[in-house]
């Protein structure tokens, strides 16, 4: 079975083509306000900021306003993974626990104890270094 990725619109980046086309028609805001029947023109400019998008109604008729199908004034959005041990070479959230300090010889002196009597008596531990441990 071949997996396709889900398809995910870049507001910012529809917004930037909405405003090329529009300029490359020589349709000023509005023109589109008028064409749309809005009252204000704040929705065209939050189309073009990246800050919402058109409803599928709102897209069709910008789509024949200015010649060009839908799939042209949309643009997807591009993949951004991050690979475990990427994330993992960032700065850690705790000074206590710096990246790679996971094992018992590589964990600070003072957090051996606790590490020692979590492993052998994890209840007995909480109760011995309750403020050490939630540091």
């Amino acid at each position: 079975m071949i997996r396709k990725r889900y398809p995910v619109i870049d507001p910012a980046a529809t917004g930037a083509n909405i405003k090329r086309l529009r300029l490359e028609r020589g349709l000023s805001v509005r023109d589109l306000q008028e064409f749309f029947g809005f009252e204000e023109p704040q929705a065209i400019y939050k189309w073009q900021r990246g800050e919402s998008l058109p409803s599928v109604d709102n897209l069709y008729a910008l789509g024949t306003l200015l010649e060009v199908s839908i799939n042209e004034i949309l643009v997807p959005a591009a993949v951004q993974l991050k690979i475990v041990s990427e994330q993992q070479g960032e700065t850690c959230c705790s000074p206590l626990f710096p990246a790679g300090s996971l094992r018992y010889d590589r964990l600070p002196t003072s957090l051996r104890p606790i590490y020692r009597s979590a492993v052998r008596r994890p209840r007995r531990a909480l109760r011995r270094f309750p403020a050490q441990a939630c540091a």
